[in-house]
Formats: structure tokens, sequence, C-alpha cells
């Protein structure tokens, strides 16, 4: 018998080639083989063998990138009898998601799961030494072979990438920088993650808080330069506003102040003929506690209902909005420099360069 043809009383139709080529203990008992026979499969010379624990390979050969992948995966679920496919949803009422969002017992995290969306600072699947799996912390699974289990407190919803239930990228960046001691890949990771596009700077910051690694000098370092780069790539885009859909100039980066009373705050923009503010929140979760964020966060209300009480119309934009819909961001400044006509005249206010 070859892997080719197996005992089978159930046909193998359903599966997927790569799925064909890799069965668990219970696929292979639920198609007819039983466990004698597999281990006289896996003897050396066989046509089989075993690749982890409950996973076995049906070719003597080494294995393919896909096949690595799904042997993971079913090393986390083959404790089921019958192992649902990782592309397919394993919870009631997921069918109805999104396509690309997946609710999975366990998931592919780290490098491997960059390799797959393709990020090209990350080695190639054929090269990685290990695959991360993210499973829920009080699964008692251990790492063995090439499957190095990564807990989690809380499993977030999976992306679906070739079939596959993959790590949101913010997880999975800090999943791979946890490995990462150098500190000029972690660099690299994390500026490929925004500037492609992959996900939000606070996104990643986040996941790095709650995994405890701003703690390292060198993830530290690459952060504040992520986070230098992305506010100056911000205020770009806002002179670049300004300039392309015709508004007026403001005075820019300065700070305001009663005459002779108290700072009031330092704004990005600011129209003084207009009395209109503008104020770009970069701010990041790096805060040690939610407590601490919230107290940013009441800081940044503050000052803005403090302006609004004197006159100052304050419009409020963060990187994303500038880089997903600039000229929508354009026309919510003109529409508060136009209405500026209407309204009361604002208190004065010294206006100090930052």
């Amino acid at each position: 018998m070859t892997y080719n043809t197996p005992l089978s009383p159930r046909p193998l139709r359903h599966l997927t080639e790569v799925q064909r080529r890799v069965l668990t203990t219970a696929q292979l008992r639920a198609h007819g083989v039983t466990a004698a026979e597999t281990t006289g499969h896996c003897r050396p010379g066989g046509p089989w063998q075993q690749f982890l624990p409950g996973v076995y390979l049906l070719h003597p050969g080494p294995p393919t990138s896909q096949e690595r992948l799904h042997a993971v995966l079913l090393y986390a679920t083959r404790s089921s009898l019958e192992d649902p496919a990782p592309g397919v949803p394993s919870q009631p009422g997921s069918a109805g998601a999104h396509p690309s969002v997946h609710r999975a017992d366990a998931m592919i995290t780290g490098l491997a799961a960059l390799a797959l969306y393709g990020f090209g600072c990350t080695p190639p699947l054929t090269s990685l030494e290990k695959i991360d799996l993210l499973v829920p912390r009080m699964r008692r699974l251990r790492s063995a072979g090439c499957a190095r289990v990564v807990r989690t407190a809380e499993l977030p919803a999976a992306r679906l990438v070739t079939g596959l239930p993959v790590a949101p990228v913010p997880r999975a960046v800090a999943d791979a920088v946890a490995q990462l001691p150098d500190a000029a890949a972690v660099r690299r990771l994390l500026a490929e993650a925004v500037h492609a596009g992959h996900c939000e700077p606070t996104a990643i910051v986040r996941e790095l808080n709650q995994a405890k690694l701003l703690s390292r000098p060198h993830v530290v370092d690459a952060v504040d330069s992520l986070l230098a780069e992305g506010r100056a790539r911000a205020e770009d885009r806002l002179y670049r506003m300004v300039r392309e859909y015709g508004l007026p100039d403001p005075v820019w980066n300065v700070d305001l102040r009663l005459p002779g009373g108290p700072y009031l705050g330092g704004l990005d923009a600011y129209w003084p003929e207009h009395a209109v503010a503008l104020e770009l929140d970069a701010r990041t979760p790096c805060q040690d506690s939610r407590q601490e964020n919230d107290t940013v966060w009441s800081e940044y209300t503050r000052k803005r209902e403090h302006l609004e009480r004197l006159g100052i119309t304050v419009v409020h934009i963060t990187p994303k909005k500038l880089r997903e819909g600039l000229e929508q961001q354009a026309t919510v400044v003109r529409t508060a420099l136009m209405a500026s006509a209407d309204r009361e005249p604002a208190a004065y206010v010294v206006v100090l360069p930052r």
C-alpha cells in the first residue's frame, strides 16, 4: 500500500491534495487505517513518516511549506475524531462573517504568518525552523518538532490566508518580535507592517504593550523610530492637504495662551482669522494601563472643550483619516473655516511658535 492508495472505506475526494498527504491518527482510523498499519508504514524505508505527534506525512520525502503549515494546524486539533480542515469555520455562526475573518481554535502566527501575508523582510517559509501556533492559554498542548506553541488569554479572530487561519497582522508582528533579539530586524518588521498598509502603528504598539515587549530596549527604540516617522508622514500629508486643496495657509505648530493667562495647549495648525484649530491625534496606547490611556484622552477632551468655550473650533484628525481620505478631511477643514463667518467672534488668544 502506498500513500496514494490507503485503506479507505470513506473516500478522500473531499480532501485537498495537501490534506490527502497530511493526516492525523484519527483521520487515518476514520479512513480504515489501523494503528498497526500506520506504524508499519512509518518504519525506516517505509512510504509514510510521523511528522508531529499524531500527525503523519503520507510520503517519505521532506514536507512542503504547505504541508508543514497544515501539519502544525492538525497537531493543534488532532484530539478530534474527525479534524476539520483548517479553512472550515469551527464555530456556529462564523459562516455569516466576512469571508476573510475566521473563528478558529488555533492559528498560525509570528514569522510564518507574516510570510503568508507577503512580508518581504521575513524569511521564506521553507527556511523557518519553527512555525508559531497561537492557542488559548488553557489548552493542554506542548511545543513539538517545528510547532512552537504561543499562548494567549483571548484568541483573536483569525484571517484566512491561502485557506489557513492566520493571526491578525498586529498580533503576528508582536509574536514575531518576541523571537527577534536584533534591533534592525525589529525596525524592518515594524516599518513594513505600517508602510505596506498592513495595519496602523497604534495597533502594533497595543499588541507589543500587551505582550510586555516594551520593556526591551531594542523594541522600544524601534517603536520610537516608527512613531516618529509616522508622525512626520502625517504632518507631510497635512501640508499637502492645505496646498493641494486650496485651503488658506495656517500658522503651523503653535501654542495658544490667554493674554496674561494660562497655557491653552499646542496645535498642529491654527487659522487665527477664522478661529479654527487643527489637532493631529497621533496618540499611541503605550500607557501601562487603560486608566492612564483614559487620562490622556481626558486631557485631549478638556483642551478641546476649553478652546470651544472660547469660540475656537477644533478639528480633530487622525493619521489614518489623512492617509485614507485626504480630500474628505480637506472638506471638513474648509467647512469649519466657512462656518466661522456665522459664529460670534472668538476670545482673543496669544499665538506663540511651539
